[in-house]
């Protein structure tokens, strides 16, 4: 390859980093919400939970959806579109009053839209541009984009809401969103291959989607991604709840989320660099595995700042990190053909995980007045998840070839 073009690939790969950057970057800070919402509304945290839950399963959903428009029309107008649907949602948000607004305002608009604007849409037309000794590198990169917005946005957001209110910020982050346009525009070419006939084999993006869901291996990430979903939502949801719980000032709550953020900067770029270099399903499980030794030392600890700052570090550091290697076992399988739609599917299992932990750790709070068991499950699920991503086969699945007709 050639040093201009890998230059160019290169600078694709910044730009869908950027815009991941704003379009997660507001997503992972919708936690710092709830108190706000609930003290203007009076709806209740298990309403604004639920909302919140259906935010993360239509975020998932979009994803396959995003992915299969993605793979065929090109990731430009896809992610247009998404921007414009993310910055109509959260504009509207503070205009509604009840549950359902919230639902459909938060849980659906802002969610589609920030789907449409993220991981299987990014990282599949990064695939598609960057050599296969680069994918995992390119993969890291663009999900560090993410953890660096995540970093700079919970502080700011939390900032922004002392300063103007809940409303005030949700327009200033409409207004922001809409300047990841530009960076659409800039990713909405496709490489040549995209219009060239079929590779040998190829049956079409029905096929290869009946392919993935009967292969063991691929399952099986789904279920380990499932846990990281719930861990996830749970977390950036009701992590402020749990600070608040232990009589901490809600700064240590947008700090940890930020911490999270920059810890999870290193972690996603050494999780590309190691995809080169490892089996992706030994590195998935350690990740796992971290997790629920995380979350049980952080229950056997003092609930200070500094505790929840350490809890940030070790957890931020496989937050998102997971994402690299999760993609390169689905690239590994199945090629990067209709990688969009395949991972896209991957993220829905992550989100269907997403919705339980953001709506039952509302729930929690609610009916036991903390959220124990909610820690509880968590390590479990981590745990498992570990285990389940030992048996998962890296090795290209084997098509049977198309047969021409003889002649």
């Amino acid at each position: 390859m050639t040093a201009t073009a890998q230059r160019g690939w290169w600078g694709l790969i910044l730009v869908a980093a950027a815009l991941l950057m704003i379009t997660n970057g507001a997503r992972q800070s919708l936690g710092l919400f709830v108190s706000p919402i609930n003290t203007t509304t009076g709806l209740g945290i298990v309403t604004i939970s639920f909302a919140l839950g259906v935010s993360q399963f239509v975020w998932g959903a979009v994803q396959p959806i995003a992915g299969a428009f993605a793979d065929r029309y090109g990731p430009g107008r896809v992610l247009a579109t998404g921007i414009l649907i993310l910055a109509v949602g959260t504009a509207l948000t503070p205009l509604v009053s009840s549950g359902l607004g919230l639902v459909l305002t938060l849980g659906l608009l802002a969610a589609a839209g920030s789907g449409a604007g993220s991981f299987s849409v990014l990282i599949g037309a990064a695939a598609k541009h960057v050599p296969a000794e680069s994918r995992g590198t390119a993969s890291g990169v663009i999900n560090a984009g993410g953890s660096f917005g995540q970093f700079v946005f919970a502080p700011f957001v939390q900032k922004l809401i002392s300063l103007m209110g809940w409303m005030g910020t949700m327009w200033t982050l409409a207004a922001i969103t809409l300047l990841t346009l530009p960076m659409a525009r800039a990713l909405r070419g496709q490489p040549a291959t995209a219009h060239a006939p079929p590779a040998p084999g190829d049956r079409g993006l029905r096929h290869a989607v009946s392919t993935a869901l009967g292969d063991r291996s691929y399952l099986l990430l789904h279920a380990g991604f499932f846990t990281c979903g719930f861990h996830i939502a749970f977390l950036v949801t009701h992590l402020p709840g749990e600070v608040a719980l232990c009589g901490l000032p809600s700064s240590v709550a947008s700090w940890s989320l930020a911490i999270i953020g920059l810890a999870n900067i290193a972690g996603s770029l050494l999780a590309g660099f190691w995809v080169n270099r490892f089996r992706s399903k030994y590195i998935l499980f350690w990740m796992y595995l971290s997790r629920a030794l995380l979350v049980i030392a952080y229950l056997a600890a003092p609930k200070s700042a500094l505790t929840f700052y350490l809890f940030a570090v070790g957890l931020g550091f496989t937050w998102l990190a997971t994402v690299p290697p999760t993609a390169g076992v689905v690239a590994k399988l199945f090629g990067t053909r209709y990688l969009a739609t395949l991972f896209g599917l991957t993220l829905l299992s992550h989100q269907i995980g997403a919705f339980f932990g953001a709506y039952l750790g509302g729930i929690a709070i609610s009916t036991q007045g903390s959220y124990l068991w909610m820690w509880y499950a968590d390590a479990l699920l981590a745990l498992a998840a570990a285990l389940v991503n030992l048996p998962i086969r890296e090795a290209p699945v084997q098509r049977r070839p198309v047969v021409a007709a003889s002649t």
